[in-house]
């Protein structure tokens, strides 16, 4: 990655993990210790507050609040590319853009779980490129939302030949189905507000597994799907639904 004392610009995807301050990798530090800009997204629930990125920075990375930089993000639509999503994209590219005209030389953009995994930082990254000139675009992986999970209700992910497959409930629950026909593990993201019907549907391909709200964090809860009571869930909701595994190394 270029350094801060080059002069080529330098847009940095940084995954700051699901929650946990200390679920932040070395690199990730490093990096937003030497941003220049920190860009942090700022969403309806968040209001005049500090989001969950920005929280994540600020414990791990302490002298970085002078640098950070709120951009607007909008999460009333979850799908699509409707006004509100695309004047996030724009607002967010253009603050990086004003950062490089002001003479930042690396511009962060902090973002929850992982960069290359239902991110924004792609879409800014496209736009924030069609603007300057000569950029160079890094991308700092995180700790997902599944693997902390995983990690945290003690169910392995995967084994042995065992596939995993991870789908949005918000493309609709006939993606959920068709993995859940085909792959031994499926993750679930997404699905907060279709939970019942999610369930439901789980139920019908006699299906266990766990549902994780807030995983990471103080507040965080695990439980068993079929002791789920059915409600919504809020939307930093992960279901992992594992197979079943009868014997150790079965599925080698």
């Amino acid at each position: 990655m270029a350094s801060a004392a080059t002069s080529i610009p330098t847009l940095v995807g940084v995954g700051v993990g699901p929650g946990d301050p200390e679920l932040i990798t070395m690199k990730a530090v490093r990096v937003l210790d030497d941003a220049d800009v920190i860009l942090v997204p700022s969403t309806e629930a968040s209001a005049d507050d500090a989001g969950r990125a920005e929280r994540l920075v600020l414990a791990a990375c302490p002298s970085a609040e002078a640098k950070l930089r709120r951009i607007p993000f909008s999460m009333a639509q979850r799908r699509g590319v409707g006004t509100k999503r695309r004047k996030s994209w724009e607002a967010s590219a253009q603050a990086a853009v004003e950062a490089f005209e002001d003479g930042a030389r690396t511009v962060a953009f902090a973002t929850v779980g992982d960069p290359s995994v239902y991110s924004t930082f792609s879409y800014l990254a496209a736009h924030v490129r069609a603007a300057v000139p000569d950029l160079e675009v890094v991308v700092v992986p995180g700790i997902t939302a599944m693997q902390a999970l995983a990690a945290a209700s003690l169910t392995p992910l995967v084994e042995g030949t065992e596939s995993l497959a991870l789908v949005p409930v918000t493309a609709g629950l006939d993606g959920v189905a068709a993995a859940l026909d085909v792959a031994d593990t499926v993750v679930a993201y997404k699905g907060g507000r279709q939970l019942p019907e999610l369930l439901e549907l789980i139920r019908r391909h006699d299906r266990r597994g766990v549902l994780g709200v807030n995983v990471g964090l103080p507040g965080q809860t695990l439980t068993p799907l079929d002791q789920v009571d059915g409600e919504a869930a809020p939307y930093f909701s992960t279901v992992l639904i594992a197979p079943a595994r009868t014997q150790t190394g079965g599925r080698l």
